[in-house]
């Protein structure tokens, strides 16, 4: 039991290296010498796990589509904002996830191993789709058109807020998005209840994590 918790946080570390690696030079300008500095483990221990700087890349991108922090709401379009909102708070200081971005928008790395785009787009069409059979979306509107526009319009948002002087922020960049998109699908009765706020995805993550460390604080390690 120990050496498997051992390796699952070898692995871990290695994941998290090879992600600082891929997001600062790319995935061409990546060496698994720069991921064994920055992991500290031996090149024995990282052949272990991953077989190669491409089966890295793959694992980062597996941990690419996450709904960490988003909890059922009585709209979905608010768990669908949710979702968009609480990835904008844990990009920026979670490698994997910022790194899932670089490598999809690298085109030499998208023709290896293709990106999570279209796992994203099932994600948002699914809970589109939900809120259109509760009476929440608008008649015209076709949930995977829209999941696929909001994954596109995310990503650059995300590009731009790096790019753009004095950078704004990706929670207020996306939190713009919503408010520019969200008119043109939700139902007005919804539309005017639905949280789109800067700090939506802080406020969501932090909840979520003092819950863990409320659950993983009582003695059997359920909630109180």
């Amino acid at each position: 039991m120990v050496q498997q918790e051992r390796a699952i946080r070898t692995r871990r570390a290695i994941l998290e290296a090879a992600a600082l690696v891929f997001d600062r030079f790319g995935y061409e300008g990546a060496t698994i010498a720069e991921i064994l500095k920055c992991a500290q483990v031996t090149k024995g221990a990282l052949y272990f796990h991953f077989s190669s700087k491409e089966e890295l890349a793959r694992g980062v991108l597996d941990e690419a589509v996450t709904t960490d922090g988003v909890q059922p709401q009585a709209f979905k379009l608010q768990e669908m904002v949710d979702t968009g909102m609480a990835l904008a708070y844990r990009l920026p200081q979670e490698p994997l996830l910022s790194a899932s971005i670089r490598l999809s928008v690298d085109k030499s790395a998208r023709a290896l191993f293709g990106t999570k785009w279209p796992d994203w787009i099932a994600l948002l069409a699914g809970q589109i789709q939900e809120a259109k059979d509760q009476g929440e979306v608008l008649p015209h509107v076709v949930p995977n058109d829209t999941a696929r526009i909001l994954v596109g319009a995310w990503t650059g948002a995300q590009i731009m807020a790096e790019a753009l002087p004095g950078n704004p922020g990706l929670e207020s960049e996306v939190a713009l998005l919503f408010d520019h998109v969200l008119p043109g699908i939700a139902v007005p009765a919804v539309l005017a209840r639905l949280d789109t706020s800067p700090d939506r995805g802080t406020q969501l993550v932090s909840q979520a994590r003092a819950q863990v460390r409320e659950i993983s604080e009582t003695p059997d390690g359920t909630a109180a």
